[in-house]
């Protein structure tokens, strides 16, 4: 591993760690950052696959103590096996849309611009849903129904096109659904848990062959740092929902799209995988 590939690998995981939980498409950061910095080929998908398997075990870690209880309540508390049929109702919409589309959807739309539209109207849709009166029938997770669950995991599809982003589609589609801030926050942290570990296993076996020994340490630098930085993310914006609407988010992604927009327009930056 030579240093620009250290250096691309360690840039790549912490943009991974900082945007996979915030409403700001951590695909679509992926995507024009590795386009900037050159990274790309079959050694970046498997690449990927690793730095979002870093990010999902961070969130894990974080919410442990939630994992454990539900866990251990299964067999005797019938809240814990209400949450956790919400989570497979939840997952089971972006698994069978995931599995029939995601090549296609790979093939045409992940380029930069594709990513730079979704990040602006997807901004637009949550300066609207936040400024909407909310009315709002489930302050905690454990009070959601089956069909909030359903109706989130449907929302979460809406991610399979690059630069939507899977939070921001499961908060913004809570928040529409009636769920408070915080328990939509926190429900698309846990739908977040199986919907990538499932696509990191089913991933990791259909690109099986892209993995090489040679790349280990590359995959170490960037699963470390996806690690550290997306538990920073999580952390940080728990406090920030405490406060704080998802207006900044929205205008973070307009103004990032736009950008993007405005240098592929005028030919200042050469989005290469746009061409053909």
């Amino acid at each position: 591993m030579d240093l620009w590939t250290a250096i691309q690998a360690l840039i790549l995981g912490v943009v991974e760690g900082l945007t996979e939980f915030l409403p700001i498409s951590s695909t679509g950061h992926q995507i024009i950052v590795a386009d900037l910095i050159g990274f790309g080929g079959q050694r970046a998908m498997a690449f990927n696959i690793i730095i979002q398997l870093g990010a999902i075990l961070a969130v894990m870690w974080e919410f442990r103590r939630k994992i454990l209880d539900v866990v251990t309540g299964l067999p005797t508390r019938p809240e814990a096996r209400r949450f956790t049929a919400n989570l497979i109702v939840g997952v089971l919409p972006a698994m069978v849309l995931g599995v029939l589309f995601s090549d296609l959807i790979h093939e045409y739309l992940f380029n930069p611009i594709t990513v730079a539209v979704a990040l602006v109207v997807g901004g637009f849709i949550m300066l609207w849903a936040e400024n909407r009166q909310h009315v709002i029938h489930a302050e905690t997770v454990d009070e959601m129904t089956w069909v909030d669950a359903l109706k989130v995991g449907f929302a979460q599809c809406l991610a399979m096109i690059p630069g939507t982003s899977r939070s921001g589609s499961t908060i913004i589609g809570g928040l529409l659904f009636g769920l408070s801030r915080k328990t939509a926050t926190e429900f698309s942290f846990f739908l977040a848990m199986p919907t990538m570990v499932a696509a990191s296993v089913y991933s990791g076996y259909k690109y099986r062959d892209l993995f090489q020994p040679g790349d280990l340490a590359v995959f170490a630098v960037g699963f470390i740092a996806s690690f550290i930085f997306a538990m920073i993310a999580v952390r940080a914006l728990l406090k920030f929902i405490a406060t704080h609407s998802y207006a900044v988010f929205a205008w973070y992604r307009i103004a990032f799209g736009l950008l993007i927009l405005a240098t592929w327009q005028f030919g200042w930056v050469d989005w290469s995988s746009v061409q053909g």
